[in-house]
């Protein structure tokens, strides 16, 4: 199996995979509060272990590199509970802008921006398609616990979907690194509720004290399982490498507009 990870090859490897036309997958996540029984690096875990998994099951096919994750995310909404570290949406879209300058200067031209946190999905959509259109070049974004919404569902007992520290990302932490769950705070760690504001067609800023009160928790992590984490990372792995063998993903955008145009070709 070659080495996927960015951070442990060489430069002159990495211009090999460069020569080879690869992806280059950015796990983007947050560093942020998830209860009491799970650290704060859970979506950075969780985005990180999915892609090089992904990575790994398309070596031979759709070469693709994993840079280390993107740890700053917009998380502004969990910054009550403290722990919590966030980025602002212009400052998260120019560092995203500085990592696709960075790998077009180093001869790639695919960048895939995967991502781990609820509160960087809006955003990542608006960045990838400005990035996308400003450098003529594909740049991918999707959330991992939607790419395998279905799969998830039908292995979770007792939510329809990843939530918060819930039984999902438990699990999948009991899979990756179970001693760093604190399985003395899961029994507490249920919150008091809160509403369910996601699929709502008005939206305001919401803190996860109004959605989460008491502890920062949506769902039920009693009943995770690592065999439970197993099966969703490989659900997840499996769903990101569908995007990353999808050609129509990966064509180079037909309408590029760039600063040096006087104006957008006309709409036909």
């Amino acid at each position: 199996m070659p080495e996927v990870r960015w951070e442990r090859l060489t430069a002159p490897e990495i211009n090999e995979w460069a020569a080879r036309d690869a992806v280059v997958m950015l796990p983007v996540a947050a560093l942020e509060q998830h209860g009491p029984h799970l650290p704060v690096w859970t979506d950075s875990l969780i985005g990180h272990a999915a892609c090089i998994r992904a990575a790994e099951l398309v070596a031979e096919d759709a070469p693709t590199l994993v840079l280390p994750p993107m740890w700053q995310g917009i998380s502004e909404h969990h910054l009550p509970f403290g722990g919590t570290i966030s980025l602002d949406f212009r400052t998260m879209q120019a560092v995203i802008a500085c990592v696709a300058r960075s790998i077009r200067a180093c001869g790639f031209r695919k960048l895939f921006l995967s991502n781990s946190h609820g509160g960087n999905i809006e955003p990542l959509q608006v960045i990838a398609r400005e990035l996308g259109a400003e450098m003529g070049m594909p740049v991918v974004a999707a959330t991992v616990h939607q790419a395998a919404a279905a799969a998830i569902a039908g292995i979770l007992e007792t939510q329809s979907a990843t939530q918060h520290a819930c039984e999902a990302e438990t699990s999948l932490w009991l899979a990756l690194d179970p001693d760093q769950v604190r399985r003395d705070k899961v029994e507490g760690a249920l919150s008091n509720g809160g509403p369910s504001v996601g699929g709502s067609a008005f939206q305001r800023f919401w803190s996860f004290a109004e959605r989460a009160p008491g502890t920062g928790v949506r769902g039920d992590p009693r009943a995770a399982t690592a065999e439970k984490g197993e099966r969703i990372l490989d659900a997840i792995a499996e769903a990101l490498a569908r995007g990353l063998r999808d050609p129509a993903l990966w064509a180079t955008p037909d309408d590029v507009w760039t600063p040096g145009r006087a104006q957008r070709p006309a709409a036909q």
